[in-house]
Protein backbone atom coordinates (compact mmCIF):
# COMPACT_ATOMS: atom_id res chain seq x y z
CA UNK A 1 0.00 0.00 0.00
CA UNK A 2 1.32 3.45 -0.86
CA UNK A 3 2.44 5.66 1.99
CA UNK A 4 1.56 9.36 2.01
CA UNK A 5 4.46 11.66 2.87
CA UNK A 6 4.61 15.38 3.55
CA UNK A 7 6.33 17.76 1.16
CA UNK A 8 9.98 17.02 0.52
CA UNK A 9 12.01 18.93 3.10
CA UNK A 10 15.59 17.98 2.29
CA UNK A 11 18.32 19.84 4.12
CA UNK A 12 21.09 19.40 1.57
CA UNK A 13 21.51 19.39 -2.19
CA UNK A 14 19.24 16.61 -3.38
CA UNK A 15 21.01 13.29 -3.84
CA UNK A 16 20.44 13.75 -7.56
CA UNK A 17 22.11 17.19 -7.63
CA UNK A 18 25.09 16.06 -5.55
CA UNK A 19 25.72 13.17 -7.89
CA UNK A 20 25.45 15.35 -11.00
CA UNK A 21 27.85 17.95 -9.60
CA UNK A 22 30.53 15.33 -8.96
CA UNK A 23 29.94 13.65 -12.32
CA UNK A 24 30.16 16.89 -14.27
CA UNK A 25 33.28 18.01 -12.39
CA UNK A 26 35.17 15.03 -13.83
CA UNK A 27 34.85 16.53 -17.32
CA UNK A 28 36.60 19.75 -16.24
CA UNK A 29 39.83 17.85 -15.57
CA UNK A 30 42.92 17.70 -17.80
CA UNK A 31 43.55 14.43 -19.72
CA UNK A 32 46.24 13.34 -17.24
CA UNK A 33 43.60 13.21 -14.49
CA UNK A 34 40.52 12.35 -16.50
CA UNK A 35 42.01 9.01 -17.56
CA UNK A 36 41.71 7.88 -13.93
CA UNK A 37 38.58 9.74 -12.85
CA UNK A 38 36.54 8.78 -15.89
CA UNK A 39 37.37 5.12 -15.32
CA UNK A 40 35.78 5.46 -11.88
CA UNK A 41 33.02 7.86 -12.91
CA UNK A 42 30.28 5.70 -11.38
CA UNK A 43 32.04 5.63 -8.01
CA UNK A 44 32.68 9.40 -7.97
CA UNK A 45 29.05 10.00 -8.95
CA UNK A 46 27.20 7.65 -6.65
CA UNK A 47 29.43 8.18 -3.62
CA UNK A 48 28.86 11.93 -3.74
CA UNK A 49 26.18 11.37 -1.10
CA UNK A 50 28.35 9.48 1.39
CA UNK A 51 28.73 12.42 3.79
CA UNK A 52 24.96 12.67 4.10
CA UNK A 53 24.70 8.96 4.79
CA UNK A 54 27.26 9.33 7.61
CA UNK A 55 25.05 11.80 9.47
CA UNK A 56 23.07 9.02 11.07
CA UNK A 57 26.18 7.38 12.56
CA UNK A 58 28.57 10.28 13.22
CA UNK A 59 27.32 13.06 15.49
CA UNK A 60 30.13 15.36 14.31
CA UNK A 61 29.16 15.01 10.63
CA UNK A 62 26.23 17.44 10.36
CA UNK A 63 28.24 20.57 11.19
CA UNK A 64 30.57 19.89 8.26
CA UNK A 65 27.84 20.77 5.74
CA UNK A 66 26.97 24.37 6.65
CA UNK A 67 27.91 27.56 8.49
CA UNK A 68 25.43 29.95 10.12
CA UNK A 69 27.07 33.20 9.11
CA UNK A 70 24.29 35.34 10.58
CA UNK A 71 25.17 34.41 14.16
CA UNK A 72 28.49 36.21 13.82
CA UNK A 73 28.64 40.00 14.15
CA UNK A 74 30.80 40.39 11.05
CA UNK A 75 31.01 37.23 8.98
CA UNK A 76 33.32 38.85 6.44
CA UNK A 77 35.98 39.19 9.16
CA UNK A 78 35.68 35.64 10.48
CA UNK A 79 39.10 34.01 10.92
CA UNK A 80 40.00 32.29 7.69
CA UNK A 81 42.05 29.56 9.34
CA UNK A 82 40.76 26.96 11.78
CA UNK A 83 43.30 27.47 14.59
CA UNK A 84 42.61 31.21 14.63
CA UNK A 85 38.87 30.60 14.68
CA UNK A 86 39.16 28.14 17.58
CA UNK A 87 41.27 30.59 19.55
CA UNK A 88 38.65 33.30 19.07
CA UNK A 89 35.36 31.40 19.41
CA UNK A 90 36.16 27.99 20.86
CA UNK A 91 35.72 24.68 19.05
CA UNK A 92 32.35 23.83 20.62
CA UNK A 93 30.82 27.10 19.44
CA UNK A 94 32.19 26.67 15.93
CA UNK A 95 30.88 23.13 15.68
CA UNK A 96 27.47 24.28 16.88
CA UNK A 97 27.15 26.82 14.08
CA UNK A 98 28.81 24.90 11.25
CA UNK A 99 32.34 24.53 9.89
CA UNK A 100 31.99 23.83 6.16
CA UNK A 101 34.69 26.24 4.83
CA UNK A 102 37.26 24.97 7.33
CA UNK A 103 36.32 21.33 6.75
CA UNK A 104 36.79 21.72 3.00
CA UNK A 105 40.37 22.80 3.67
CA UNK A 106 40.94 19.80 5.93
CA UNK A 107 39.79 17.38 3.22
CA UNK A 108 41.88 19.30 0.69
CA UNK A 109 45.04 18.46 2.67
CA UNK A 110 43.98 14.81 3.00
CA UNK A 111 43.30 14.50 -0.72
CA UNK A 112 46.64 16.09 -1.59
CA UNK A 113 48.37 13.53 0.61
CA UNK A 114 46.39 10.71 -1.01
CA UNK A 115 47.66 11.85 -4.41
CA UNK A 116 51.19 12.07 -3.04
CA UNK A 117 50.96 8.50 -1.78
CA UNK A 118 49.26 7.37 -5.01
CA UNK A 119 46.51 5.72 -3.00
CA UNK A 120 43.76 5.13 -5.56
CA UNK A 121 41.18 4.12 -2.96
CA UNK A 122 41.68 7.25 -0.84
CA UNK A 123 41.88 9.53 -3.87
CA UNK A 124 38.45 8.36 -5.01
CA UNK A 125 36.80 8.42 -1.59
CA UNK A 126 38.18 11.82 -0.64
CA UNK A 127 37.37 13.24 -4.09
CA UNK A 128 33.77 12.15 -3.68
CA UNK A 129 33.63 13.62 -0.17
CA UNK A 130 35.16 16.99 -0.93
CA UNK A 131 32.82 17.31 -3.90
CA UNK A 132 29.91 16.99 -1.50
CA UNK A 133 31.17 19.61 0.96
CA UNK A 134 32.05 22.06 -1.81
CA UNK A 135 28.58 21.67 -3.30
CA UNK A 136 27.03 22.37 0.10
CA UNK A 137 29.18 25.47 0.54
CA UNK A 138 27.64 26.90 -2.62
CA UNK A 139 24.06 26.67 -1.28
CA UNK A 140 22.52 29.91 0.09
CA UNK A 141 20.49 28.16 2.81
CA UNK A 142 23.62 26.40 4.08
CA UNK A 143 24.88 29.79 5.26
CA UNK A 144 22.08 30.85 7.61
CA UNK A 145 20.45 29.71 10.85
CA UNK A 146 17.11 30.10 8.99
CA UNK A 147 18.18 27.12 6.89
CA UNK A 148 14.69 25.76 6.25
CA UNK A 149 12.64 28.93 6.53
CA UNK A 150 11.60 27.83 10.01
CA UNK A 151 12.13 31.35 11.38
CA UNK A 152 10.01 33.03 8.69
CA UNK A 153 7.12 30.62 8.30
CA UNK A 154 8.59 29.01 5.15
CA UNK A 155 9.23 25.49 6.40
CA UNK A 156 10.26 23.24 3.52
CA UNK A 157 11.98 25.88 1.38
CA UNK A 158 15.32 24.10 1.71
CA UNK A 159 14.12 21.03 -0.13
CA UNK A 160 12.29 23.21 -2.65
CA UNK A 161 15.41 25.15 -3.65
CA UNK A 162 18.03 22.40 -3.42
CA UNK A 163 16.15 19.28 -4.41
CA UNK A 164 12.88 19.97 -6.21
CA UNK A 165 14.12 22.71 -8.56
CA UNK A 166 17.28 20.89 -9.74
CA UNK A 167 15.31 17.71 -10.33
CA UNK A 168 12.75 19.53 -12.47
CA UNK A 169 15.01 21.89 -14.41
CA UNK A 170 18.44 20.24 -14.52
CA UNK A 171 18.12 19.38 -18.23
CA UNK A 172 17.74 23.08 -19.04
CA UNK A 173 21.00 24.12 -17.36
CA UNK A 174 24.23 24.90 -19.19
CA UNK A 175 27.15 23.09 -17.58
CA UNK A 176 29.92 24.13 -19.95
CA UNK A 177 31.88 25.70 -17.11
CA UNK A 178 35.35 25.54 -18.62
CA UNK A 179 38.47 23.73 -17.48
CA UNK A 180 39.48 23.19 -13.87
CA UNK A 181 41.91 25.85 -12.68
CA UNK A 182 44.67 25.88 -10.09
CA UNK A 183 43.58 27.61 -6.87
CA UNK A 184 46.37 29.50 -5.14
CA UNK A 185 44.51 29.90 -1.85
CA UNK A 186 42.05 27.04 -1.34
CA UNK A 187 40.97 28.23 2.11
CA UNK A 188 40.03 31.62 0.69
CA UNK A 189 38.23 29.90 -2.17
CA UNK A 190 36.07 28.01 0.33
CA UNK A 191 35.21 31.27 2.08
CA UNK A 192 34.48 33.01 -1.21
CA UNK A 193 31.98 30.26 -2.00
CA UNK A 194 30.02 30.55 1.25
CA UNK A 195 30.03 34.35 1.12
CA UNK A 196 28.79 34.34 -2.48
CA UNK A 197 26.08 31.84 -1.56
CA UNK A 198 25.08 33.92 1.44
CA UNK A 199 24.50 36.96 -0.77
CA UNK A 200 21.78 34.98 -2.58
CA UNK A 201 20.03 33.96 0.65
CA UNK A 202 17.59 36.88 0.81
CA UNK A 203 16.34 36.28 -2.73
CA UNK A 204 15.67 32.62 -1.93
CA UNK A 205 13.45 33.58 1.01
CA UNK A 206 11.84 36.78 -0.25
CA UNK A 207 10.76 35.43 -3.65
CA UNK A 208 9.20 32.32 -2.14
CA UNK A 209 7.24 34.40 0.36
CA UNK A 210 6.03 36.78 -2.36
CA UNK A 211 4.97 33.92 -4.62
CA UNK A 212 3.19 32.07 -1.82
CA UNK A 213 1.24 35.20 -0.90
CA UNK A 214 -0.11 35.45 -4.45
CA UNK A 215 -0.46 31.76 -5.29
CA UNK A 216 -3.61 29.69 -4.73
CA UNK A 217 -2.99 27.49 -1.68
CA UNK A 218 -4.69 24.48 -3.26
CA UNK A 219 -2.25 24.60 -6.22
CA UNK A 220 0.99 25.08 -4.31
CA UNK A 221 1.40 21.33 -3.72
CA UNK A 222 0.71 18.22 -5.75
CA UNK A 223 1.28 14.47 -5.40
CA UNK A 224 3.74 12.29 -7.27
CA UNK A 225 4.57 8.59 -7.26
CA UNK A 226 8.08 7.71 -6.14
CA UNK A 227 8.32 3.97 -6.55
CA UNK A 228 5.55 2.58 -4.36
CA UNK A 229 5.28 5.79 -2.34
CA UNK A 230 2.99 8.75 -2.93
CA UNK A 231 4.75 11.99 -2.03
CA UNK A 232 3.35 15.45 -1.50
CA UNK A 233 5.65 17.88 -3.34
CA UNK A 234 5.68 21.48 -4.46
CA UNK A 235 3.63 21.58 -7.64
CA UNK A 236 5.33 21.97 -11.01
CA UNK A 237 3.40 25.18 -11.60
CA UNK A 238 4.62 26.72 -8.33
CA UNK A 239 8.18 25.53 -8.98
CA UNK A 240 8.17 26.95 -12.50
CA UNK A 241 7.13 30.38 -11.29
CA UNK A 242 9.59 30.35 -8.40
CA UNK A 243 12.37 29.20 -10.72
CA UNK A 244 11.62 32.11 -13.06
CA UNK A 245 11.69 34.59 -10.17
CA UNK A 246 15.11 33.30 -9.10
CA UNK A 247 16.39 34.03 -12.63
CA UNK A 248 18.80 31.07 -13.03
CA UNK A 249 20.10 31.33 -9.47
CA UNK A 250 20.07 27.56 -8.90
CA UNK A 251 21.89 27.00 -12.17
CA UNK A 252 24.54 29.59 -11.25
CA UNK A 253 25.18 27.96 -7.87
CA UNK A 254 25.41 24.49 -9.43
CA UNK A 255 27.78 25.75 -12.13
CA UNK A 256 29.97 27.36 -9.47
CA UNK A 257 30.01 24.10 -7.53
CA UNK A 258 30.93 21.99 -10.57
CA UNK A 259 33.87 24.21 -11.50
CA UNK A 260 35.04 24.53 -7.90
CA UNK A 261 34.99 20.77 -7.32
CA UNK A 262 37.04 20.11 -10.46
CA UNK A 263 39.46 22.89 -9.55
CA UNK A 264 39.98 21.54 -6.02
CA UNK A 265 40.71 18.05 -7.37
CA UNK A 266 43.14 19.55 -9.88
CA UNK A 267 44.83 21.72 -7.24
CA UNK A 268 45.34 18.75 -4.92
CA UNK A 269 46.91 16.79 -7.77
CA UNK A 270 49.26 19.67 -8.70
CA UNK A 271 50.23 20.26 -5.06
CA UNK A 272 51.07 16.56 -4.77
CA UNK A 273 53.54 16.87 -7.66
CA UNK A 274 51.23 15.78 -10.50
CA UNK A 275 51.67 12.02 -9.98
CA UNK A 276 51.08 9.73 -12.96
CA UNK A 277 47.49 8.58 -12.49
CA UNK A 278 47.58 6.25 -15.48
CA UNK A 279 49.53 3.90 -13.25
CA UNK A 280 46.49 3.71 -10.97
CA UNK A 281 43.99 2.84 -13.67
CA UNK A 282 44.25 -0.86 -12.90
CA UNK A 283 42.87 -0.28 -9.43
CA UNK A 284 39.73 -2.28 -8.71
CA UNK A 285 37.40 -2.15 -5.73
CA UNK A 286 36.57 -5.35 -3.90
CA UNK A 287 33.75 -7.53 -5.20
CA UNK A 288 31.64 -6.52 -2.21
CA UNK A 289 32.17 -2.82 -2.94
CA UNK A 290 31.37 -3.37 -6.63
CA UNK A 291 28.16 -5.08 -5.62
CA UNK A 292 27.23 -2.20 -3.32
CA UNK A 293 27.84 0.28 -6.12
CA UNK A 294 25.67 -1.69 -8.51
CA UNK A 295 22.88 -1.79 -5.93
CA UNK A 296 23.23 1.95 -5.41
CA UNK A 297 22.96 2.58 -9.16
CA UNK A 298 19.98 0.27 -9.42
CA UNK A 299 18.13 1.94 -6.56
CA UNK A 300 18.95 5.52 -7.48
CA UNK A 301 15.94 7.83 -7.49
CA UNK A 302 15.58 11.57 -7.80
CA UNK A 303 14.26 11.77 -4.26
CA UNK A 304 16.46 13.37 -1.65
CA UNK A 305 16.61 11.51 1.65
CA UNK A 306 18.39 14.06 3.87
CA UNK A 307 16.54 15.17 6.99
CA UNK A 308 18.93 17.22 9.06
CA UNK A 309 20.75 20.53 8.69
Amino acid sequence: MAVLLSAIEAMCWGFYAHKQINRLAVFTLPPEMMIFYKRHLDFITHNAVNPDKRRSVLKEEACRHYIDLDIYADSIKLPKYWKEAVARFGEDSLMKHGIVPWHIQRIKHELTEAFRQKSADRILRLSADIGHYIADANVPLHTTKNYNGQLTGQHGIHGLWESRLPELFFQEYDFFVGKAEYIKDTQQSAWDAVLAANKAKDSVLVFEKELTANFPEDRKYSYEERGDITVRVYSREFCHMYHQMLNAQVERRMRAAVHMVGSFWYTCWVDAGQPDLSALCQFEFSEEEKKELEEEKKNTTHRDNCEVH
